[in-house]
């Protein structure tokens, strides 16, 4: 019901301040210390790669891991704490990213290789947009979102469709060059279809019969075709949308964004902002 309240806690009110919001300043320093801290971490990731860094600063390199992902946790959790629904914001976009963004440095200790994956902390310096009140981008960001929503049905059905014209021409092509030319397998076959309709060429199987080659070139010319209809679908969709001015606060029941600048209830959960 619109307008419900809950009874929140001082701190908890003050936590979400600080945690979700960006209009105080120990909001914005809340958030630009965080952005700072993932890119460093991300930083650490990349050299880690590295043998030669790795064999000199490992053990450095290994500690900062762990310090950036303890204090990432330490987050995650205050995160869930400072919100009355804690999972409307774990299982939203950024709650699974900010999960994720720790996950892979406790894997590693059974699995290892797997910190490696902790590039992935890079999306979450997407919250930049909301720090900087780049609101306009947040506007064009919805607008985008709400176009590939309106559009998904569409692109299933043209997916779908791409799907059939590669496996039909790629038997086809298993047929016509069969094994001795490099097309072992339909799968094989249906591999250098996709290549060649999405315009890519790797080169690694190529047609050498005329037949072959002209049922190839036909794939090509149709690929150019095919190229722009995803583009044309969104395209139209997107223009069928009327811009709104998108606000940078977080609902403090919820956690969730994305609401007009003069909402005076949460969209999602009906919770006076």
């Amino acid at each position: 019901m619109a307008g419900r309240e809950k009874y929140r806690s001082p701190w908890r009110v003050k936590l979400h301040e600080i945690i979700f919001e960006a209009d105080t300043f120990l909001g914005k320093l809340f958030d630009i210390v965080l952005i700072l801290s993932i890119i460093l971490s991300i930083i650490a990731v990349m050299l880690d790669s590295i043998a030669s860094i790795r064999a000199g600063y490992g053990n450095i390199l290994l500690i900062v891991e762990w310090s950036f992902t303890i204090l990432f946790t330490i987050e995650y959790i205050l995160r869930i704490l400072a919100i009355n629904i804690p999972r409307r914001y774990i299982f939203s976009f950024y709650g699974i990213v900010d999960l994720l963004a720790i996950l892979p440095t406790y894997l590693s200790l059974f699995l290892p290789g797997t910190q490696f994956l902790l590039v992935i902390r890079v999306l979450r310096v997407l919250r930049i947009f909301r720090v900087l009140k780049f609101v306009q981008y947040l506007s064009e960001a919805k607008m985008l979102r709400q176009a590939l929503s309106a559009s998904r049905r569409k692109i299933t059905v043209f997916l779908f469709t791409v799907l059939s014209v590669v496996v039909i021409v790629g038997s086809m092509m298993y047929l016509i060059e069969g094994p001795e030319n490099g097309f072992t397998s339909i799968p094989k076959s249906i591999y250098w279809s996709i290549v060649t309709l999405t315009t890519v060429g790797y080169g690694d199987i190529s047609p050498n019969t005329p037949l072959g080659q002209m049922l190839a070139s036909v794939l090509m010319i149709l690929g150019y075709g095919i190229i722009a209809v995803p583009t044309g679908i969104v395209t139209v969709e997107f223009s069928k949308l009327k811009e709104t001015e998108v606000s940078t606060q977080s609902c403090p029941n919820c956690g969730s964004e994305g609401h007009d600048k003069d909402a005076a209830y949460c969209k999602f959960c009906g919770f006076k902002l």
